[in-house]
């Protein structure tokens, strides 16, 4: 699979048509600008971090002659394959579609761009054979950064809404484990006391996301270890739908996924 990673000082380019299915990181270096996400008009700074999957929801953008910006964007799927499905990132990722932006200190700027220019560095090495990996690597010590920025932000964050709560109940119950059999909304709506139509629209308005992307994400790391040990069950209806849900979310079927983890 083909991985394209962009670097940019470009402001304005950050929501390029070509950006569409990508995350994207963007570091105020200097001066200040805005933009609009979701309906809101967002302010930047120096040293404010902007992280946006699928920047094609950005508009108005608008920058002072003396603002400066460094982005990096990759694949969005491809960043979120690289973490645990229990990991910050899913409770991060919520936070931030309803407030993109991450105030850091100068040393956590500092880390940040070195990350970034890492990145730039090394992107356009395709002919390594381990090219993906490397950048993998590369991708996740950034994230990690941000990750520590951004849960120092919301440390003190006490959501106590409703959607919030139907939210954070939602990821408790994967976190379990429970997708292991258990991949129906109306399951997770059921234990919620809702309706699915009401979980769907709330989770979606919420993260940006469905419910039923957010089931599969915690589902995967449990399909890889069953393939690996079947002494469990999954509790798929039939073998053909084993077999197409493996090949849609592993990229093969049950037999090659198997044989990829023989010893070569």
């Amino acid at each position: 699979m083909k991985i394209d990673f962009q670097y940019s000082t470009d402001f304005y380019g950050m929501n390029a048509k070509e950006l569409s299915d990508t995350c994207m990181h963007l570091l105020c270096t200097a001066g200040e600008g805005s933009f609009v996400f979701n309906e809101h008009c967002y302010h930047i700074a120096k040293n404010d971090l902007v992280v946006i999957p699928m920047p094609a929801r950005v508009s108005n953008l608008a920058a002072h002659e003396d603002m400066q910006v460094e982005w990096f964007a990759a694949d969005y799927k491809f960043l979120q394959n690289l973490l645990p499905s229990n990991n910050y990132s899913i409770g991060g990722s919520i936070s931030l579609n309803q407030d993109p932006i991450i105030k850091l200190t100068d040393e956590q700027a500092r880390h940040l761009l070195v990350d970034f220019h890492r990145l730039r560095d090394r992107k356009d090495d395709r002919h390594l054979q381990f090219y993906q990996e490397l950048m993998g690597s590369l991708c996740l010590t950034m994230m990690y950064d941000i990750f520590e920025a951004h849960a120092q932000r919301d440390a003190t964050d006490t959501h106590t809404d409703r959607t919030a709560y139907i939210v954070k109940q939602l990821m408790a119950l994967l976190a379990t484990g429970i997708s292991r059999t258990e991949r129906d909304v109306s399951y997770y709506a059921e234990r919620l006391n809702v309706s699915p139509k009401y979980l769907s629209a709330t989770i979606k308005r919420v993260t940006g996301h469905s419910v039923t992307s957010y089931i599969d994400r915690h589902t995967i790391p449990i399909l890889k270890d069953y393939l690996n040990d079947e002494r469990q069950a999954m509790n798929f209806t039939s073998l053909s739908y084993f077999s197409r849900y493996c090949t849609k979310h592993l990229g093969q079927s049950p037999s090659e996924y198997r044989l990829s983890l023989q010893p070569k």
